[in-house]
């Protein structure tokens, strides 16, 4: 695969889905080598049992490709969740967050406080809930030590700035990202960061399981490996003691990968990586344009930035209190699938979206119009 059109014919799903930012049906790709790597398991071929088993590195080397970091830096997660649980659990002092970030950064830093007494919770209450340096630099103070923030915002779509966040907590700040709504669809300056985590089931089309986590140089020396599992350790599985951590990224490890997921998300990221994440983000582009003209067309508020450089691959819409409803209504009786909370209603496509599912979304605002006139 080398160009968008050939990334395009691996979405085969029926029209009217329009929920990529809630989950990503496979790929042909991803289901095709996930059945593939099934039957090697079933044979009880050591050969092939090995084969599958090295889907790991395999996978870590393209996320490590995407990231611009190396494959020992990244490690394989359950889901997003693990990744910041072993960021947040392990650190101690102040962590700054916005206190309408999705529930995975506020119940972490929740849990931490509680459990360990190390992290203190900073709470920011940014306007309409965008993280900007500006809002991040007003609450620092000489106890943070750390802030946590999604790359993209899962309730409007707003794209954090990551290079304007680090000039703004300095260099003596850890950056813990949340990247699960943007990994693959968007080019993000990674490098100003020290901490990201992400997941394959949305965006990548990996499916469930597919997790994963990058920890920097300085994340690791800031960062204390407190979920550490036996296969963390340098000597691996050990009888009658218990080893150190192993002093690299996979110390923040609990168990070995699930290999069959640690295939879907290898395959899944490779497909992002053969076509570029920039032309992937210039076909969502376009299309998340083509949401807010519809939008715009028949009079629903978007809530979303309308400028590229500051949304992802989602339009957030917010009818009037009491009219999110009506609309929902609207698009689930003409088969359009979106994801519908906090007054919100939220349209992404991707990049295999047809013309006959945005022509569902049309009629669905037009018959909404209609009904509120």
């Amino acid at each position: 695969m080398s160009n968008i059109s050939a990334y395009r014919d691996t979405f085969t799903g029926e029209p009217g889905y329009l929920n990529f930012a809630a989950f990503g049906p496979l790929s042909t790709t991803v289901r095709e080598e996930v059945v593939a790597d099934i039957e090697m398991l079933g044979t009880g071929r050591a050969t092939s049992i090995d084969y599958v088993a090295g889907r790991e590195q395999e996978a870590r080397e393209a996320l490590a490709g995407l990231l611009g970091g190396s494959p020992d830096e990244v490690t394989l997660q359950p889901s997003t969740s693990y990744g910041m649980m072993h960021a947040l659990y392990g650190l101690s002092g102040g962590v700054l967050a916005s206190v309408a970030e999705f529930p995975t950064i506020p119940t972490l830093l929740v849990r931490a406080a509680e459990s360990f007494g190390l992290v203190q919770p900073q709470w920011m209450e940014p306007p309409s809930g965008f993280v900007t340096p500006e809002v991040v630099a007003d609450h620092l103070d000489d106890d943070t030590r750390a802030l946590a923030v999604s790359l993209v915002d899962s309730r409007t779509g707003f794209r954090a700035d990551l290079r304007g966040l680090r000039e703004a907590i300095g260099e003596d700040r850890l950056l813990i990202v949340d990247d699960t709504q943007g990994f693959g669809v968007i080019e993000a300056d990674y490098a100003a960061a020290d901490v990201v985590c992400g997941h394959g089931y949305k965006w990548l089309r990996a499916g469930r399981g597919t997790g994963f986590a990058w920890f920097s140089a300085r994340a690791r020396a800031a960062i204390r490996p407190v979920l550490s599992g036996h296969p963390a350790t340098e000597t691996g599985i050990t009888w009658d003691e218990v080893p150190a951590p192993v002093g690299s990224p996979q110390a923040y490890r609990v168990s070995q990968p699930d290999w069959l997921a640690a295939g879907r998300l290898a395959v899944a990221a490779g497909e992002v990586a053969s076509v570029g994440v920039a032309a992937i983000e210039q076909e969502l582009a376009a299309l998340t344009d083509r949401v807010i003209a519809l939008a715009d067309e028949y009079g629903v508020p978007v809530l979303t930035p309308r400028e590229p450089e500051r949304r992802a691959g989602f339009v957030a819409l917010a009818p009037r209190p009491g009219h999110v409803a009506s609309l929902g209504a609207a698009l689930a009786n003409r088969g359009v699938t979106v994801t519908s909370r906090s007054n919100l209603v939220r349209i992404a496509p991707h990049v295999g979206t047809d013309d006959a599912t945005f022509g569902m979304l049309e009629d669905a605002l037009a018959a909404f119009a209609q009904k509120i006139v």
